[in-house]
């Protein structure tokens, strides 16, 4: 009889320790590791390639690198480095799932598939602000481009975040989270952009982002929107449903013919076209500089204009009068040199992020780090 007991009593007290274990393990449960070095500086190097990644980085402020995990952010720096480093600092959820990432100066700002929005200093990573909103589903993809270069329903417009779940549009203050208004969306207007004129575009209608109220004067979609930065924020330009070309720097379009062109893109107030063998620009149907060789114009940033010419060399062109800035192959010294295409990318200021694909339709990375940085 006593035998029995004890072999009762251990068989409740393993199923309690299993019990509080599991409940350790999956429980809900927030881990955050500020980072404790000092800031990471960014280093003068030459312009050229300054390493590979297996995760694609979003750039913040020009100094850290933060990538997307399923149920985590972290960053490293400097942007420089050849590698990916040990984190600087990470910031853990459980058992929710990461949606994707935008950052407003150093201000990184986190969605997660219950809704919540999570503000990081990314300089420390330690918590700024939190906000709900509504639910979204997490990212998928191995190097988390996805997330932190094309996040769904999450955008930036000057010194606000939005927020879409294709039902609503919502307006947060970068700097504290502070709601600044909340409207309903039409139907169909699941997958909107952001204009450089501080407009929100979707197929179904467009919204005034100082007041969140509709905005008229524009034409029918469905749109495709050109000249984006990350988070399809700060579009220079769009296409309509008609396949007409607009440029959308100012509170309503202005058509612009030079835009039709499926190659086409905008900059600033510039069309840039990639076709018959040259990249040209043109302001207001007059072309104002016309480079010989064929390229794909990769955006615009702070006065320049990217260029990836057929044999995977990034060209750096002034965007005023196209004068060459830099070139340099985008491979890493010994590198194998083939071939490889892209979909997605990062130009900053100074820095390029892109991932590279084969160029085949399985859609097989390049390498094992497929993310290419350079400087420039």
């Amino acid at each position: 009889m006593t035998g029995k007991l004890l072999r009762a009593f251990a068989a409740v007290a393993v199923l309690a320790a299993a019990a509080l274990i599991g409940w350790r393990v999956l429980a809900p449960a927030e881990v955050l590791e500020p980072a404790t070095g000092a800031y990471p500086v960014a280093a003068t190097v030459p312009p050229g390639v300054t390493g590979k990644l297996a995760m694609a980085p979003l750039i913040v402020a020009g100094s850290v690198r933060v990538y997307a995990g399923a149920r985590l952010v972290k960053a490293d720096g400097p942007v420089e480095a050849k590698t990916i480093h040990t984190a600087r600092w990470s910031f853990r959820r459980w058992p929710e799932r990461l949606t994707g990432i935008v950052a407003v100066g150093t201000t990184v700002v986190t969605r997660w598939s219950d809704g919540e929005l999570v503000a990081l200093d990314g300089r420390t990573g330690k918590v700024t602000w939190r906000a709900a909103g509504p639910r979204a589903a997490s990212f998928t993809g191995r190097t988390g481009s996805a997330a932190v270069w094309a996040p769904p329903g999450l955008h930036t417009a000057g010194t606000a975040v939005l927020v879409s779940d294709g039902r609503q549009l919502i307006a947060h203050a970068a700097a504290d989270g502070a709601r600044r208004w909340a409207v309903p969306l039409p139907a169909g207007c699941a997958n909107g952009f952001v204009t450089t004129g501080d407009r929100y575009v979707c197929d179904t209608g467009v919204r005034d982002l100082r007041t969140g109220g509709p905005a008229d004067g524009w034409p029918a979609g469905p749109f495709t929107p050109v000249g984006c930065d990350v988070a399809r924020s700060g579009c220079a330009g769009l296409r309509d449903g008609s396949g007409h070309g607009w440029l959308t720097g100012g509170t309503r379009p202005e058509r612009t013919p030079a835009l039709d062109a499926p190659d086409a893109t905008a900059a600033e107030d510039l069309v840039l076209t990639s076709a018959g063998g040259a990249v040209a620009a043109s302001r207001a149907g007059r072309e104002v500089w016309r480079r010989a060789g064929a390229a794909q114009v990769l955006g615009a940033r702070a006065g320049r204009v990217a260029l990836l010419t057929p044999d995977r060399r990034l060209v750096m062109l002034d965007l005023a009068g196209g004068t060459e800035r830099a070139a340099f192959p985008l491979y890493v010294a010994k590198e194998r040199a083939e071939p490889w295409t892209t979909e997605q990318w990062q130009l900053t200021d100074g820095h390029l992020a892109v991932e590279r694909l084969m160029p085949t339709a399985s859609g097989e990375f390049y390498s094992l780090e497929p993310v290419v940085v350079a400087v420039f």
